[in-house]
């Protein structure tokens, strides 16, 4: 079952396409990642799944029906732009979201306090929100986005404004959500948060689609690169892009920096060289990492103008 489903989705402000005829589908289960630069149109895609924004065109799907908005408490959502009651205390914001959603008080106490716990905000629980840092209220948020336990939790840059240790506390929230069943959709433009937690990607550019499949699929967009420390020239060898040597030779050893021709195999290129007797001292792979795979494919997507000839920035 699909929990999010997009079938040519365009958005478009006026003369500008936020949003350009854009289809894919979220599978139950895991956590997907929603990747793109600033502007890419992440949370423009996002906003109409919960449906704050209509498309100019095409159909969604959120949990098998339209998206609405939903009071039953089966989606979550934490937005980019952190909106929450200043003067409530931290508990009373979190059963509050839990409340709207048709929880009972009662359950929605135990569940507040159980996450503030979890967020190391029990000390904090009758404190006022405006007495809170950014980053404390930031995880008060995702606990009121959290609280009904829901199916599918959606994170509009959830990481934006945390230090490394709250950055971590989150990713083990969503590893646990996702363990325990829930599907997580997270946008981000950080790729190394992405690299740790997604299991499924898509890649977002000036409102198109420009890559969707998980991550191995999406390093092998760029060409495996070897560094082999050799007698001969790898030049010549099945497979070989092409070869720079790294320096000069020492005692008849020389370092090559390798890349391999499109559909080229790393354990072919090994096996070739032991069959020829191709002396090797050194043999490493390098994998490209999601920053480098996001740079290759956004800046060619960059390079390309929307259908609408805008130069513009999307959400």
């Amino acid at each position: 079952m699909s929990v999010l489903r997009l079938d040519g989705v365009t958005k478009r402000f006026e003369n500008f396409t936020a949003v350009d005829n854009l289809s894919f589908e979220v599978p139950e289960g895991g956590i997907f990642g929603f990747l793109g630069a600033n502007g890419a149109g992440k949370t423009t895609t996002l906003r109409m799944a919960l449906d704050i924004l209509r498309p100019t065109s095409g159909t969604l799907e959120v949990l098998g029906a339209a998206p609405g908005r939903r009071g039953d408490g089966e989606v979550g959502f934490l937005p980019e732009e952190r909106g929450l009651y200043r003067q409530m205390t931290a508990l009373e914001t979190v059963i509050y979201f839990g409340r709207l959603k048709g929880m009972s008080r009662g359950d929605a106490e135990s569940a507040a306090r159980g996450l503030l716990d979890r967020f190391s905000l029990a000390a904090f629980t009758d404190r006022k929100v405006e007495q809170l840092s950014k980053g404390m209220a930031q995880k008060v948020q995702l606990a009121a986005a959290l609280v009904t336990g829901p199916r599918l939790i959606i994170l509009d840059e959830p990481f934006s404004g945390l230090d490394p240790v709250n950055q971590a506390v989150l990713e083990d929230v969503v590893l646990e959500r996702a363990k325990a069943g829930a599907t997580v959709v997270f946008s981000t433009h950080v790729m190394q948060h992405a690299e740790r937690l997604c299991d499924r990607l898509l890649l977002l550019a000036k409102g198109r689609k420009v890559f969707q499949g998980d991550q191995e699929a999406a390093r092998a967009q760029l060409p495996t690169r070897l560094t082999l420390t050799a007698r001969a020239d790898p030049r010549k060898l099945p497979g070989v892009q092409s070869a720079q040597a790294q320096g000069a030779a020492r005692d008849g050893w020389t370092d090559w920096a390798i890349t391999l021709a499109p559909g080229g195999d790393a354990g072919a290129l090994l096996e070739a060289c032991t069959g020829k007797g191709f002396a090797l001292r050194r043999f490493d792979i390098h994998r490209a990492s999601l920053h480098e795979v996001f740079l290759h494919l956004v800046g060619d997507a960059e390079a390309t103008p929307t259908k609408s000839g805008q130069a513009g920035v999307a959400a």
